[in-house]
């Protein structure tokens, strides 16, 4: 990469992290505020504070992933630090995505109306079953994050071991192993929670043009409460899926970028975008969350009035 390249580069991740940093830490401090002064906190802030803090995590690893493509490239190339680096990444990404689906699941359930006995007990027991998807998602992650150094350390040991061998058969064969390295399975593993997201968003969906339905029936307003929420969740469910695809599709380049000739060039570019699903997302939640609005708009106001003194 051309200095100017570098330049650019350090630049917009700084930029992105400052963002992201505040965006979800503004977040964060909203409901921790509102749980301080209520006592207690609600499923939905539970969630979100829990994803927020996996977000600035994930946002956090992959800036300093950048930051040693860029100006520290021999520092990454010790075996030690990048499976380090993979393994708080593979976590913080598990993280990430699972606490968003637990978010879908919940704005489902909460929102979304069905006449199936098994969708009216996960409704009547929402706050219950959202708690205990939460907390399988951070085994998952957690397990996911103890099992990626193990898989590293045997397949960097394994292509030492190879490196040595004089067999021209078994080196033409280990030859061919970078081309899948353990990680990809990993990011492949990832596209379960946005299969689940998806489901959510479908049956959100379903339930909105339902209900849509009996209100023409009944010749009642559309602007009712339940048509309302169905909008807003379905409205946050979309940027969701349209980040999430945008991270994912970058995740995989980022993962076989090593197959391209300007590798370092592509991996940064990739995590540069893989940024915005982070940062972007967490914005809608700001604009889309009622509580989260309101506290935005009062802190650019008393902002604006202690400006003007």
């Amino acid at each position: 990469m051309s200095s100017a390249a570098d330049s650019i580069s350090i630049i917009l991740i700084t930029g992105e992290f400052i963002i992201g940093v505040l965006g979800n830490g503004f977040i964060g401090l909203v409901n921790w505020v509102d749980w301080i002064k209520k006592k207690k906190i609600s499923t939905i802030d539970c969630i979100i504070t829990n994803l927020v803090l996996s977000r600035i995590c994930l946002i956090s690893v992959m800036v300093l992933n950048v930051i040693l493509i860029v100006l520290y490239p021999d520092v990454y190339t010790k075996r030690k630090l990048k499976i380090v680096i993979c393994t708080f990444w593979t976590f913080a990404n598990y993280l990430n995505m699972w606490f968003t689906t637990c978010l879908n699941v919940f704005y489902c359930l909460k929102i979304a109306n069905f006449s199936h006995p098994l969708f009216l007990w996960l409704k009547w027991k929402t706050d219950t079953v959202a708690r205990w998807i939460l907390l399988g998602c951070f085994a998952i992650s957690s397990l996911v994050g103890l099992i990626v150094p193990i898989v590293l350390s045997c397949d960097y040991k394994f292509h030492a071991t190879a490196k040595h061998k004089r067999n021209i058969t078994e080196m033409f064969h280990v030859s061919k192993m970078p081309s899948f390295k353990p990680l990809t399975l990993f990011n492949l593993f990832a596209i379960v929670p946005f299969i689940v997201s998806l489901i959510s968003f479908i049956l959100l969906v379903r339930s909105l043009w339902r209900h849509t339905k009996q209100i023409k029936l009944h010749a009642t307003s559309c602007r009712d409460p339940s048509t309302e929420a169905h909008v807003r969740a379905i409205k946050t469910m979309t940027s969701f899926i349209f980040f999430f695809f945008l991270y994912y599709i970058i995740s995989l380049w980022v993962t076989f970028s090593y197959l391209i000739t300007k590798y370092k060039l592509a991996m940064v570019f990739g995590e540069i975008i893989a940024i915005l699903y982070p940062l972007g997302h967490s914005l809608i939640l700001i604009i889309f969350n009622k509580k989260l609005r309101q506290a935005s708009v009062k802190m650019l106001t008393c902002r604006k009035i202690a400006c003007m003194i």
